[in-house]
């Protein structure tokens, strides 16, 4: 039995204000989520990826090819209504944040993590007031409970669409201080994609590349650059 698929059915895609933010319409009707909600962007930027993303379907609507409208839509289906769970999970984060965690040997890799890792640690302490401690090995350590607090209050305050777009960039590195770093423009997206990748790196240095493993990274690091740039659109950059 062959799958049905939408088709595109409009033919003029615009922007128009609403409220305090943005839609997209198709032929004059706005545009909804999956589950029905109005599609209420903070920003015009955003309103207008969106809009190009609909605008460039022919024949078939292909959702992979929408990457904006599908972050929007989680931000709004998903994101919102479980906003402060999101936060808190995001927040949990911190408790074993991957630039914590070095290795004990070899020592070039050990200096590699601390030259990459250890200036994000200190810009957290500076920006944000969280100093977090570094320790060898993969076992929790205990970091203080002020910075952890510090760490939850600042994702507390993030609004939805940033907040989608913050999930990204902390899961897929592992890091909540590199998806912050990013935020903050205290890094950029491909520093801080390769501070993420610093121990697997030095493995395919050691062991050569495996190209399913390449294929998969590839993926992630595409996955991360359009978090970067959503949180710009919800930026309104």
């Amino acid at each position: 039995m062959t799958e049905w698929k939408a088709k595109r059915f409009w033919k003029e895609t615009t922007v128009a204000s609403e409220g305090d933010g943005w839609q997209v319409l198709l032929d004059q009707r706005p545009v909804r989520t999956p589950a029905k909600a109005a599609m209420i962007l903070p920003t015009e930027p955003m309103a207008q990826a969106i809009a190009e993303e609909w605008a460039s379907q022919e024949g078939e609507i292909d959702p992979l090819s929408m990457p904006v409208t599908r972050s929007a839509n989680a931000a709004i289906d998903r994101v919102a209504p479980q906003q402060a769970e999101v936060a808190e999970m995001l927040a949990a984060y911190a408790e074993t944040d991957l630039l914590c965690h070095r290795a004990g040997h070899p020592e070039a890799l050990a200096i590699r993590q601390a030259e990459g890792w250890d200036p994000v640690l200190d810009w957290a302490a500076e920006a944000l007031g969280a100093r977090l401690m570094a320790t060898e090995g993969v076992l929790p350590v205990t970091q203080p409970a002020n910075s952890l607090a510090r760490i939850a209050d600042e994702l507390g305050r993030v609004e939805p669409f940033r907040l989608t777009a913050l999930h990204d960039l902390v899961t897929l590195s592992g890091s909540v201080l590199l998806g912050l770093a990013v935020a903050h423009g205290r890094l950029d997206p491909d520093a801080a994609w390769g501070l993420s990748r610093i121990d697997e790196d030095w493995q395919i240095e050691q062991w050569g590349p495996d190209e399913e493993a390449a294929a998969q990274t590839a993926h992630r690091a595409a996955q991360f650059a359009h978090a970067v740039r959503f949180w710009r659109l919800a930026s309104g950059e």
